[in-house]
């Protein structure tokens, strides 16, 4: 990405921290405390102490993995791709999950015909996008993570120059927003859309996956809208946030907030509120992880409580009943992602009930996998009635869950 100056690099970064708010015993809204990811203070609380997933658990997980990878490889195109359409973002997740396969990996034809399939659309600006496509930022930001996959086989010139478009497509002073502006430091679908969380996670994902150093300032940015997509009012700012307590995330902050679950009555006050749910809540804590925020950071722990408070994959939590199923197999992909940076085996609930989360992630895959070795959601909101996609998301998740791709 290019870079205005070091000196106004510094400054930046000098600016932002003041604004990841860390509020300490007493502090009140508004009152301000310096924290820059990654210089947290060192963890004070105790984790539940982590133990290697037995090899029974992950022989299954495996045999779910090959049947998946089973499913892609006769499903894929003479060009390698998917789907009847063009379309660089299934064919990038497909790929991935073929190269994190332990039966397939990254030297394997299908796996090289996809990365060619999703290569050839790199642009001279270094995008990798379909022609004519509304989700630039989100296609390029999924190809960078199937091409850091590819470990050794990664194509670094082509990684490097995706990079440098997601991180310039990341809104903050080059599109004239600044700090106090809702839209900064997010990332939305591409082509000026405005910002969203699940969009700039999956940017994040790419950063980390692709190794950028948790100290470069894009993380410090992406920090400020992150933190605004929590209902937590100690360090949120925006109006909507106001009297929020329950450390869960929405969907995005701009434009007076939105949650696609929509809103809730507070019991309390009998203020409509934005409601939170489980897929923007594991990919707000997790990009906070990623960012190098600290376990004991009060935001990460608001977090993790809403999580043991909502824990569960029956479906995606807090969603309403009749949404509750939209978007599953999304949501255990993050799931797995968040829980695996975690870095523990149990999540044990607000009642003191312990959740083994990689047992009960591949239990819900085996029961919902069909014959011919795919998943897909009857639910088909954000296309997860193609198999291909909703297939892409289950693997990823059992091979983030299980660092399979590392055995």
């Amino acid at each position: 990405m290019t870079r205005l100056g070091q000196l106004k690099t510094d400054c930046l970064i000098a600016f932002v921290a003041l604004l990841l708010l860390a509020p300490g015993a007493g502090a009140q809204v508004g009152e301000m405390k310096p924290v820059t990811p990654g210089r947290s203070e060192p963890d004070q609380a105790k984790p539940v102490q982590s133990t290697s997933p037995d090899a029974d658990l992950r022989d299954r997980a495996i045999k779910l993995m090959r049947r998946g990878a089973h499913f892609l490889i006769a499903s894929q195109r003479d060009d390698g791709a998917w789907g009847t359409r063009e379309s660089i973002g299934v064919a990038a997740l497909a790929t991935r999950a073929l190269a994190l396969s332990p039966d397939i990996g990254p030297r394997h034809p299908a796996t090289r015909s996809g990365v060619k399939s999703v290569i050839r659309s790199q642009r001279k600006d270094g995008g990798i996008y379909s022609a004519g496509s509304l989700h630039q930022n989100y296609e390029t930001s999924v190809a960078i993570s199937m091409l850091a996959a590819l470990k050794d086989e990664t194509p670094r010139p082509e990684l490097e120059k995706a990079r440098d478009y997601v991180m310039r497509e990341q809104w903050d002073e080059s599109e004239n927003r600044k700090p106090d502006d809702t839209f900064y430091g997010g990332a939305g679908y591409g082509g000026g859309m405005r910002p969203d969380l699940s969009n700039t996670q999956i940017m994040l994902d790419a950063l980390h996956d692709s190794g950028l150093p948790q100290d470069d300032p894009a993380y410090a940015k992406a920090m400020v809208f992150v933190q605004r997509c929590q209902m937590r009012a100690e360090t949120n700012d925006q109006p909507f946030a106001r009297g929020a307590a329950d450390g869960g995330f929405i969907y995005s902050p701009a434009g007076g907030g939105e949650s696609k679950a929509g809103a809730v009555t507070d019991p309390d006050t009998a203020d409509r509120r934005l409601r939170t749910y489980g897929t923007m809540t594991y990919a707000g804590f997790k990009s906070m992880l990623y960012a190098g925020l600290s376990k004991n950071d009060p935001r990460v722990q608001a977090a993790w409580d809403w999580i043991r408070d909502y824990y569960t994959l029956d479906h995606n939590p807090n969603m309403p009943e009749t949404q509750s199923r939209q978007g599953l197999f999304y949501f255990y992909h993050v799931f797995a992602r968040a829980l695996a940076a975690w870095d523990d085996d149990v999540v044990v609930d607000r009642q003191g009930r312990r959740h083994e989360w990689r047992r009960d992630l591949v239990e819900h895959l085996e029961a919902a996998q069909r014959p011919d070795g795919s998943w897909v959601n009857e639910e088909d909101r954000w296309m997860e009635g193609n198999p291909t996609l909703a297939t892409s998301f289950a693997m990823l998740a059992l091979a983030e869950a299980f660092d399979l791709d590392q055995k």
